[in-house]
């Protein structure tokens, strides 16, 4: 099944037209209804006349979360108060949170697609939808509500935290999808296992999990652990919030769709900004082709991962590798560039360890450095030194680094309670 067909199918060449017309409108409309694009193209010498496409994109200026917080709250709005219907905010974790709003044509481009994202996901009309992401705020708890009342799921308003309440809900409510944090669901499944819950005994079939990036590791822990199929769903409160793409059930592994006819991608070199080709790893930036209240233009995301056509998909959108990590969470140690991801991949090859860990980042001397905190299996020794000296070779001949190595008991490592789960504790 595929929601929208005409347009999740829709011909590259019909595809390009379609953006080509969506960026002339809304280049001419932020240099006319926000005073903040109207400086930056004049800065560069454009006017909206001389954005004819897609193919005059990388004319255009790089907007960045910065520019958002210089702005805060409101002045980045292109639509007046009275014409908005929510306002989101980031977590605001440095400094002020970055506001968005959204129209009602807005709220509806939300639901539409989050609600093509749960069908690429495996959730079908009439299933019940155990959402566990937070409400409030965040976009995320009332971002998958929409989009599956749209589709015509019956919706478990759950949000986040609250452990007991949740293994209680699956079981009595039976839902046969949940939508949370891929930390989150590696906790509901260890709580599972500590309890004697039969994951197969539950109706819950398909896990739709974001907000954070994990690994083919994390995939498979939480679909063995709740026996269910997961798929990656990425989003952004400055682009729209979650539903910018989605992995399909069947294609897992393969990357994400984006829906490109809203949310136009590019891949920028983290140092250059020149514009990468397909298949090259950079950071991702977006264009929202079609929101009204609050439309950005070529927006940088931080997050790194690459961009390429799939010939053997389902849909002609173009897909997302996953979530490499965050060019700001990108630690350089002894001039090593270091995402926690390469550690997590190291992790999942040692059969003796479970992928609950954290780096940990301090300075001796004037030298970076990295521990690493990971738990063993049920029934191993962490004290084990020929172990540790197992982790820390592969660590060293794989990724370049020497770190200090601690194994930790099962269940000692702390774990997501509903949220996003840090994986890098920095005390320098």
């Amino acid at each position: 099944m595929i929601y929208n067909q005409a347009i999740e199918t829709m011909p590259l060449e019909q595809l390009r037209q379609l953006q080509d017309e969506r960026l002339r409108t809304l280049v001419a409309r932020l240099y006319r209804d926000v005073p903040f694009y109207q400086t930056r193209l004049q800065e560069v010498g454009l006017e909206p006349g001389d954005i004819r496409g897609i193919a005059d994109l990388a004319k255009l200026p790089i907007t960045t979360k910065e520019d958002l917080r210089q702005h805060y709250p409101f002045c980045m709005f292109a639509k007046p108060m009275g014409e908005v219907r929510r306002i989101h905010a980031s977590s605001g974790t440095t400094g002020k949170p970055t506001v968005v709003g959204y129209t009602q044509n807005d709220l509806d481009l939300f639901d539409e697609v989050v609600a093509r994202s749960l069908v690429a996901a495996g959730a079908r009309p009439g299933m019940k939808l155990h959402n566990a992401y937070g409400y409030g705020l965040f976009t995320g708890g009332l971002g998958m509500h929409g989009g599956a009342t749209r589709l015509g799921m019956a919706v478990i308003p759950v949000s986040g935290g609250m452990t007991d309440r949740q293994l209680m809900i699956l079981q009595d409510f039976e839902p046969e999808v949940i939508c949370c944090t891929p930390s989150y669901a590696q906790t509901l499944a260890a709580e599972c296992k500590a309890r004697g819950i039969d994951p197969a005994a539950l109706k819950v079939r398909y896990g739709v999990l974001g907000a954070e990036p994990w690994t083919e590791a994390i995939r498979t822990e939480v679909e063995a652990g709740l026996h269910i199929q997961a798929t990656n769903i990425y989003g952004l409160s400055e682009i729209i919030g979650p539903g910018v793409s989605q992995e399909d059930v069947d294609e897992r592994g393969t990357g994400s769709y984006i829906w490109e006819d809203h949310f136009y991608p590019e891949i920028l070199d983290r140092d250059t900004g020149e514009v990468l080709p397909y298949g090259e790893e950079g950071v991702l930036v977006f264009t929202t082709l079609t929101k009204e209240a609050f439309p950005l233009l070529r927006y940088r995301t931080n997050d790194i991962c690459s961009l390429h056509y799939d010939p053997n998909g389902k849909r002609t959108h173009i897909k997302m590798a996953s979530i490499r990590g965050r060019a700001d969470d990108m630690l350089i140690i002894r001039g090593v560039n270091l995402f926690y991801t390469q550690v997590e991949e190291v992790i999942h090859e040692m059969d003796f360890l479970v992928p609950h860990y954290r780096l940990i980042v301090s300075k001796k001397d004037a030298l970076d450095q990295v521990a690493v905190e990971v738990e063993v299996q049920p029934g191993i020794d962490p004290a084990n030194k020929e172990l540790q000296q197992r982790l820390s070779a592969k660590i060293k001949n794989t990724i370049g680094l020497s770190m200090q190595i601690e194994l930790r008991p099962t269940g000692s490592i702390p774990g997501s309670q509903g949220g996003k789960l840090s994986r890098i504790l920095d005390r320098r």
